[in-house]
């Protein structure tokens, strides 16, 4: 019996001839949490890739290197290969039908079937399914999740991170499972789904499974991980037990130089008040999973507002009902005129941009290029980039190069240029193109939801000063949207908790842990005040 589980021996890949692994060997032993770790475009999704057999690995002319389960070489040609050797992987961009129902994501290709008295006469290939029993074993891996999703919801239009737990559930569903690879797992979560989900893959390590766990969460990493692998540029750095890094050891691994992974900001977090930009009352929104009631917010000129709350309780639904993705009403003003909802049209040609939480589904044109992604809004709501000739207008080439070009320096966006297409990115690179989409637009007011999710974390400082940057030398006025408060704290001037569909209080981001944490539970601003004073009597 080999002591490791899987072993990847001397793993190179080249996407044409750019090499984005050199020699990599990795090594997981059964029930051991293996972290692995670097920057986006380090290449961990194409070694991991390699070894789920994803198509785009053998398009592209394979990769040289070996790999063993169990001690013996295998060759995983496909994804179906890597689950009958008993690899299962949760992917950082969603693997599910949007037309299916939970428990039919999480069933795919393992239904269940009954026999029915046609095919007790013809045959078991026309057997039913026993959709009982698959809603029972469904519900029974989410429950090992901690988390309660109704198992006939489809999964169109749910919450990003309740697809994330689907997606985690299926996997564990699953029988003969003996590696589970975690990509970017927490990206989409609150804190608190997050510590839900390092709790439930604590109890699948102790089962006897191997877990890979990639996350630029370095504090989660260093919490659960018991091996630590880090990538630089596609090469392997170091591999080491975790109790020989600390967390500023493993950031300046990572990016090859010091860096400050604090995101606290001993700067007075204070803008000057220009007057209400925005008015929201009685906002309703229709947006499944993420409903929102009823929503009344100001929005001052100049300042940036961060939303957080937990995960369904429509703290995500505010931006997107905004920009007329999902039906909505109520009464909202934008610079003192009524501001029409449901239409991302109007919403904007009157200078709204938006970064939304799904950057695949709704952020990009996968298999368009870098720089008409970014281009492209602007293009089309403001007529820029483009050549007028009187009788017809032309695409201002160079115009979109040059803007493009400023992006990906500014942005840092990994590429081998502006004319890749945007779906062979990584996908902290994705969310960068989105950003610089966004900023092209030029907007008054900027909604950005989660928009560091599934960045590392020398970008995802990157991201944050640059919305600083916009917020301080130009003015932008912000909505930020985010499960991390530790982000919402360190750029926003104000911060509101949604809780049930409605905000419950707005704090400063210097306020109390435990402040934040009662307005997330459902409290209101009075029932702190009530508390406070309690407090005080004692």
């Amino acid at each position: 019996m080999s002591e490791y589980v899987l072993q990847m021996d001397n793993i190179s890949k080249f996407y044409g001839e750019n090499q984005v692994l050199k020699d990599i060997t990795l090594k997981i032993k059964p029930g051991e949490i293996h972290a692995l770790i670097g920057e986006n475009g380090a290449g961990k999704s194409t070694l991991m890739n390699i070894l789920f057999g994803m198509p785009v690995i053998n398009s592209t002319g394979g990769f040289k290197g070996k790999i063993i389960l169990d001690g013996e070489e295998i060759n995983i040609s496909s994804p179906m290969k890597a689950m009958d050797h008993g690899i299962g992987m949760v992917h950082q961009e969603f693997m599910l039908i949007p037309g299916f129902t939970v428990t039919e994501n999480i069933k795919l290709n393992r239904e269940r079937t009954k026999d029915n008295p046609i095919s007790k006469l013809l045959g078991p290939n026309l057997k039913t399914l026993d959709t009982k029993r698959m809603k029972v074993e469904s519900q029974k891996a989410l429950n090992k999740l901690g988390m309660d999703i109704d198992c006939y919801s489809k999964i169109a239009g749910l919450p990003v991170g309740h697809m994330q737990f689907v997606e985690i559930a299926r996997e564990i569903d699953k029988e003969n499972l003996k590696l589970l690879v975690f990509d970017e797992p927490t990206a989409v979560l609150t804190e608190t789904e997050a510590d839900i989900l390092l709790k439930a893959m604590k109890k699948i390590a102790k089962s006897g499974i191997a877990i890979i766990f990639i996350s630029h969460r370095l504090d989660e990493i260093k919490e659960i991980a018991d091996t630590i692998t880090i990538l630089r540029d596609g090469s392997l750095v170091c591999s080491d037990v975790s109790t020989n890094f600390t967390t500023k050891d493993m950031a300046e691994k990572m990016v090859g130089r010091s860096l400050d992974i604090s995101y606290s900001s001993n700067e007075k977090k204070e803008f000057k008040n220009d007057g209400v930009l925005m008015t929201i009352r009685d906002l309703k929104v229709d947006m499944p999973g993420e409903y929102v009631k009823k929503v009344d917010l100001d929005i001052y000129k100049g300042e940036i507002l961060g939303i957080g709350g937990l995960a369904g309780q429509g703290k995500i639904g505010i931006s997107n009902g905004l920009m007329g993705l999902c039906h909505s009403s109520g009464e909202v003003k934008f610079k003192g005129k009524p501001f029409t909802l449901n239409s991302p049209l109007y919403s904007l040609k009157n200078n709204l941009a938006f970064v939304s939480e799904d950057r695949r589904g709704v952020g990009l044109l996968l298999e368009s290029s870098i720089e008409n992604n970014i281009a492209m809004s602007a293009m089309q709501i403001k007529n820029e980039f483009l050549l007028d000739l009187k009788l017809f207008k032309l695409n201002d080439w160079w115009g979109i190069r040059r803007n493009s070009l400023k992006y990906i320096k500014d942005l840092d966006i990994r590429c081998s240029g502006p004319t890749q297409f945007s779906g062979r990115l990584s996908g902290g690179n994705q969310q960068k193109v989105c950003i610089a989409r966004a900023l092209t637009l030029a907007p008054d007011l900027l909604l950005v939801s989660e928009p560091t999710r599934g960045i590392d974390i020398g970008a995802k400082r990157l991201v944050l000063n640059l919305l600083k940057d916009l917020n301080e030398k130009f003015g932008l006025t912000i909505i930020m949207t985010s499960s991390e408060l530790a982000e919402l704290r360190s750029i926003s001037h104000r911060i509101a908790i949604v809780s049930e569909g409605q905000v419950q209080g707005i704090l400063h981001p210097d306020s109390d842990d435990y402040q934040f944490g009662l307005l997330m539970s459902g409290n209101s601003l009075d029932d702190l005040k009530e508390i406070a004073q309690k407090e005080c009597e004692k």
